[in-house]
């Protein structure tokens, strides 16, 4: 057993012609994702009407999507132009460690933006004191640190598996379960630990939104006027959605049985959580 230097991904195994137009189709809508996130980060950045800390959250929602989408996408081009592509171990283990931290973020900075939510609803008189500038740059600081180095502990027992061979990846990029399934070494402790870890990670983020939402929606139907809880469901209605799509996803992709799938559809799947 010798351990793996390079893999090959496969991408889209299919004709040129829809190789290229697949081609194109990821190039525009890759530019339009990063320019629009581009564009809400200098917003917010720049206008003051926006200098709130629910829009100063959803631009680091940005800066998490162009992190995902540069991890993912250039490489997925190379792929199409080439019918799949060879990436080296270490270039491998990075875009899976690129690609998995900022999920990890986004599930701890949604669990601070429904808190957000919370105060500003459940206690309106205190928010601008709570939820200070200081302060949300604190927590979105902390849920980048809870991010990046909780992934980097599934990238460290990752980087000592063995891969005996063949090193090919059915896959657009390299992802956790890919790796896992071509490696000869015993992963049931990796398996343990990726479950172990998803309770504080994942469970305790999720349970925290619903939580949050339970109280927002009791204080929404104290409210006597339909304008007045119009107005208040409104002020969640745009992270509300942003919650069940990431977690609806996330849900499809890695817990839905993938038996009776194609392999393609498996792929745009997968690729779909990514905000490609």
């Amino acid at each position: 057993m010798t351990a793996a230097t390079e893999f090959f991904l496969l991408g889209f195994q299919s004709n040129q012609n829809l190789r290229l137009s697949l081609f194109c189709i990821f190039l525009v809508i890759y530019c339009g994702t990063i320019c629009g996130n581009l564009l809400i980060i200098t917003l917010v950045s720049t206008s003051k009407n926006l200098q709130t800390p629910m829009y100063f959250f959803i631009s680091q929602l940005s800066i998490s999507d162009i992190l995902v989408i540069t991890d993912v996408v250039p490489n997925l081009l190379y792929l199409l132009l080439n019918n799949g592509g060879t990436i080296t171990f270490s270039d491998c283990i990075t875009q899976l460690y690129f690609l998995c931290a900022p999920e990890v973020f986004e599930c701890f900075l949604l669990t601070v933006m429904s808190y957000d939510r919370y105060v500003a609803i459940c206690n309106p008189l205190r928010y601008s004191i709570i939820m200070t500038s200081g302060h949300c740059v604190i927590l979105t600081i902390t849920c980048w640190l809870l991010g990046f180095s909780a992934v980097l502990i599934y990238i460290i027992k990752m980087a000592k598996l063995i891969f005996c061979g063949p090193h090919v990846i059915d896959h657009l990029f390299c992802d956790i379960v890919p790796l896992l399934d071509l490696s000869c070494s015993d992963t049931f402790i990796i398996h343990l630990e990726i479950y172990l870890l998803t309770i504080p990670f994942v469970l305790f983020p999720t349970a925290m939104i619903f939580l949050s939402y339970t109280y927002i929606v009791l204080a929404i139907l104290k409210i006597s006027s339909n304008t007045g809880s119009l107005k208040a469901f409104s002020t969640c209605s745009s992270h509300l959605i942003v919650v069940v799509i990431f977690y609806w996803s996330l849900f499809c992709v890695y817990v839905v049985p993938t038996k009776g799938q194609t392999v393609t559809i498996g792929k745009i799947a997968m690729l779909a959580t990514k905000r490609v």
